[in-house]
């Protein structure tokens, strides 16, 4: 651990001072989010900063460890038993709108012959909770820096269309206040932007949505862990398919995620105090933006924007069906 840090201090100390710009970005302007802003600096920090030297093994331990790092710590967020209770009523439109934007994203990886690392990070990202799942899945797949910074663009770029175009949506189709709740938690990707949305709804309609559609969106991220073991697993059988050893689930569990689920349930069973959670969750959240700005400055931005064409159609797939299956899930359970 030692060698690590000596070998890796400055890349990491760069990625944190682009972390912290990043963040107060962030802050000021949520409907674009920390992460965003990380990917955009270090990916022009790259055009301009071409020799690296001893800073590039840092870069590239905050944009794998330190990403994982982040997911760990999310956990401590994740109290299940009050999401549970609170987030029941939403689960079957969750579970249907993620069930919808995976298919969508699986016929249009074989329509549009897109890359399948990119195409299950933008189906996760859309159908779960956008930065955090991408965050955990790409670990996993073994997903390339310029994969993560594409598929983190494609979600940005429809959680801002989301924030924006879903409150006056709501109101034109007559949502009531705890459909439009439950539309913003189940459609909206990123927890940022379903703040957003929530808010200017609250804003235009004297009402309070913010909390319902927050506590949907909790329960969505909780598909992290299962979505995220059933692609370690079919990985894992992939590569032991051409080899001579057997499949061993033991073998396929990513470590990170047995954290977060240790986190959550120490979260659940003992309680910490709300400033402590706070904090973590805001330390998971700053971590993120780190590991995004790592990935900026190993992105590069002329490929990317070449290569964004079929990405962004697989994106705007997976957010219209999506949103279609929450509205279309309210009205079947006559919540609408």
């Amino acid at each position: 651990m030692k060698n690590i840090l000596k070998e890796s201090w400055r890349g990491v100390f760069v990625c944190t001072l682009i972390a912290l710009l990043s963040f107060c970005l962030g802050k000021s302007f949520p409907i674009v989010g920390g992460p965003v802003f990380g990917i955009l600096m270090g990916m022009v920090l790259a055009g301009i900063w071409k020799e690296r030297g001893e800073c590039r093994q840092g870069i590239g331990f905050t944009s794998k460890k330190i990403l994982q790092y982040a997911v760990v710590l999310l956990g401590f967020s994740m109290n299940l038993d009050s999401i549970v209770k609170t987030g029941r009523q939403s689960l079957p439109i969750i579970l249907s709108t993620i069930t919808v934007s995976l298919l969508v994203a699986f016929f249009m990886y074989k329509a549009i012959r897109l890359s399948s690392n990119i195409t299950t990070l933008i189906g996760v990202g859309s159908s779960i909770c956008g930065g955090s799942a991408i965050a955990a899945a790409a670990p996993v797949i073994d997903a390339k820096d310029e994969e993560i910074a594409t598929s983190i663009s494609v979600i940005f770029l429809f959680n801002v269309a989301a924030a924006l175009i879903f409150p006056s949506l709501g109101g034109l189709l007559g949502l009531s206040d705890q459909g439009f709740g439950l539309f913003a938690g189940t459609a909206v990707n990123d927890t940022s932007s379903v703040t957003a949305a929530a808010a200017a709804w609250d804003g235009i309609h004297g009402s309070n949505t913010l909390g319902a559609a927050t506590t949907v969106k909790l329960t969505r991220t909780l598909a992290i862990v299962p979505i995220v073991l059933g692609l370690a697993a079919y990985r894992s059988r992939k590569k032991t398919a051409t080899s001579r050893e057997g499949f061993r689930l033991r073998d396929s569990l990513p470590t990170f995620i047995l954290y977060f689920v240790l986190a959550s349930v120490i979260t659940t069973l003992f309680p910490l105090p709300p400033d402590i959670v706070l904090f973590l969750k805001n330390l998971s959240k700053f971590f993120i933006v780190m590991a995004m700005s790592a990935i900026g400055l190993n992105t590069d931005l002329v490929k990317l924007v070449k290569s964004g064409g079929k990405p962004i159609l697989l994106g705007f797939c997976c957010w219209t069906a999506i949103a279609a299956v929450s509205l279309g899930m309210q009205k079947i359970l006559g919540i609408w």
